[in-house]
């Protein structure tokens, strides 16, 4: 049996969520709609969508905001829409936990591509297996992470993230090459969101700054997952 997968489009432009919505539906995803950050927060919890597509200028409530909030109660996917093209704007975006974005305009193909991978990393595994990189867990089954004996709560993206460099400790990964891996197609002007995703695991695989990351930095090369020691 199929299963219907539910998606909350957030935005104040009726006609952008029209067209979201109209492409939206004709991949057979049912799409539930919100026009204030406020709103959204109430449907979010009301209605319990499987993605979010949320626009960063909102009336009430802005899409940082709206974002924000919804991190402290889920790791449901989010991706962040902004008419802005500053960087700044979208790091900040990523690092309220959003797991990817687009800028306005933007392509309708390209908005349901990403959602179809975002949606397709969510879903749970049917292999029963644990990843195990020094004290680090990955537990597929049940999608849960422990560092050090804590539970670690991570989005979607984290958590593949975490996940393919977990299961290949020591390799180091390029940029280019986690985004290809993540998303199935490489957007060379969206390898910089790797950056924000590795900062906010670092946070939160080690909160103490005094401690040493899992994750290393190769500079000129990428990412890699510290080796077992």
């Amino acid at each position: 049996m199929n299963v219907i997968r539910k998606v909350l489009v957030v935005d104040d432009e009726k006609k952008i969520v029209d067209i979201v919505r109209a492409y939206l539906e004709r991949e057979g995803y049912r799409v539930i709609t919100a026009f204030d950050g406020e709103t959204a927060l109430k449907t979010f919890r009301q209605e319990k969508p499987d993605l979010i597509i949320l626009d960063l200028m909102l009336p009430r409530l802005s899409g940082n905001e709206v974002c924000r909030a919804i991190r402290k109660e889920s790791d449901i996917p989010i991706i962040m829409l902004t008419a802005r093209d500053e960087l700044t704007d979208k790091i900040v975006g990523l690092e309220l936990g959003a797991d990817d974005y687009l800028t306005k305009p933007f392509e309708g193909r390209e908005l349901v591509a990403r959602a179809k991978a975002i949606l397709r990393r969510s879903e749970p595994k049917s292999e029963n297996r644990l990843i195990q990189a020094g004290s680090l867990t990955i537990d597929l089954e049940r999608r849960q992470v422990t560092a050090g004996g804590r539970q670690v709560e991570l989005t979607t993206t984290e958590f593949e993230l975490l996940r393919l460099l977990a299961a290949h400790p020591g390799r180091v990964f390029s940029r280019s090459e986690l985004l290809d891996r993540l998303q199935g197609d490489s957007y060379e002007a969206y390898e910089r969101t790797i950056d924000s995703h590795i900062k906010n695991l670092r946070r939160k695989l080690a909160p103490d700054a005094s401690k040493p990351s899992y994750i290393h930095t190769i500079y000129g090369a990428g990412y890699k997952l510290e080796e077992p020691k």
